[in-house]
């Protein structure tokens, strides 16, 4: 009997060992930190615990930057991971590196699991779709840009707490009172290139690139050297020499600035909202970006920033199953609404939005929705988005640039001229890459 029943003990641990082993290992590279980073650990042990068939390896490597150069080389090497997480100025790069990724509607479809492109945001849907209306890449922590303000500085100042700057004039002036309250700073922005440049420009209804911006063809070139931005440039740079301007840097290294209570105005993605929360001492106020009154159709829309999720080629038809599986459950309208309402991200499907809003959550947390009501307009040619080749390499030029005019070292006309040469000369390097 004992012999009887250790066998079949035995026979148990193998079998269970075999389901172990049987489970498909898929490798995700991501680029999220701190709580943004825990929450995607945390989706992914959900999902893993949802079902016993695939297991997804989440791997932070870096910057944004730092994540999509790890994929690429790790490609060239033969060692890719299944699933990339890129930065949305990194489309255009990864759409026409041929043979590296595998569209990802091509691939649910294949799978017989079809991810339906109508289930998104259409701002979210188009940017991320191919010329024929196909999603190349799965929408994930797709951003905007907001207008964030510290309203207990703004109390000390003796500024209106519930009414927020909604001009660049206005910005100056409050930015006046915070600093002769005793602020440090008046007023920051995060990613420079990204929100003073490509979505200033769909903010006012402007073209930023010839040829929609990039979505008409590969020809498209520069235009940021026109009278419009040359004035926004100004005025920043203006605001710098007053004091009521802090140029804080590229990227999001700005964050800290109005995190720690330094500055009482910023300019950054609404997916910055969680570690604010999480790490701020103050009341915190969200408004939409400030634009020129003057400008005939401004406000128009923001475009989307953050990443979306990237498959190489050349993997098993089993990972592939698994990766759609593990991108339908990101999309279900609890995992959206969910990663939504906990980070600040727009909730990229429409499911997931309507959720978050039948639960009440905008109305107990005022400000939330400010993102996706900057989104959700009829989106223009100059609106739509950016998709340029080396884009990640011409932000840094425009970042560069931006930094001499806001120390007062060249003017807003000469560095907006730099910046569409050298710019230019990457975008016809680009074309002819690709041919």
């Amino acid at each position: 009997m004992r012999a009887k029943y250790l066998a079949l003990s035995f026979a148990g641990l193998i079998a269970t060992l075999g389901t172990a082993h049987a489970a498909t290992d898929i490798t995700f590279w991501h680029a999220m930190q701190g709580p943004l980073g825990e929450r995607v650990n945390s989706i992914v042990d959900q999902f893993n615990k949802s079902q016993p068939d695939y297991v997804v390896h989440a791997v932070y490597k870096g910057s944004y930057a730092e994540t999509m150069n790890a994929g690429v080389a790790a490609f060239r090497g033969g060692n890719a991971p299944d699933i990339l997480q890129v930065f949305e100025v990194g489309t255009a790069t990864m759409m026409y590196a041929k043979g590296a990724i595998v569209p990802v509607q091509e691939m649910s479809e294949k799978a017989g699991d079809p991810i339906n492109p109508k289930d998104f945001l259409g701002a979210v849907a188009s940017y991320y779709s191919s010329p024929s209306g196909k999603l190349v890449s799965m929408p994930f922590n797709s951003s905007t840009p907001v207008f964030y303000y510290n309203k207990d500085a703004f109390k000390k100042a003796g500024l209106d707490t519930e009414k927020p700057p909604k001009t660049w004039p206005e910005v100056a002036e409050a930015a006046k009172k915070l600093r002769a309250s005793g602020m440090e700073c008046g007023y920051t922005t995060n990613w420079p290139s990204w929100i003073q440049l490509e979505t200033f420009a769909a903010w006012h209804n402007v073209p930023y690139a010839s040829k929609d911006n990039g979505f008409g063809g590969l020809d498209a070139r520069l235009e940021v050297n026109k009278p419009l931005f040359a004035r926004h440039m100004k005025f920043l740079a203006d605001m710098a020499k007053a004091g009521t301007f802090t140029y804080g840097g590229r990227g999001d290294t700005a964050n800290a600035l109005f995190i720690s209570g330094k500055c009482g105005m910023f300019t950054g993605s609404s997916g910055t909202r969680a570690s604010i929360l999480k790490n701020g001492k103050f009341s915190l106020g969200t408004s939409t970006l400030p634009y020129y009154a003057d400008v005939k159709g401004a406000p128009q829309n923001t475009i989307i920033g953050g990443a979306s999720l990237w498959v190489f080629s050349k993997k098993s038809p089993a990972v592939y199953k698994g990766i759609t599986k593990f991108f339908k459950f990101l999309a279900s309208p609890e995992q959206a609404a969910a990663w939504h309402q906990g980070t600040g991200y727009v909730p990229v499907t429409k499911a997931g939005y309507e959720l978050t809003k039948k639960s009440g959550f905008y109305e107990k947390n005022p400000g939330t929705d400010i993102a996706v009501k900057e989104l959700d307009a009829t989106t223009t040619k100059n609106s739509r988005g950016v998709r340029l080749g080396y884009l990640p390499q011409i932000r840094d030029i425009e970042d560069g640039e931006m930094e001499q005019i806001f120390a007062g070292k060249v003017s807003a006309q000469a560095g907006l001229d730099v910046m569409v040469k050298r710019g230019n000369e990457l975008l016809e390097r680009f074309q002819k890459s690709v041919k």
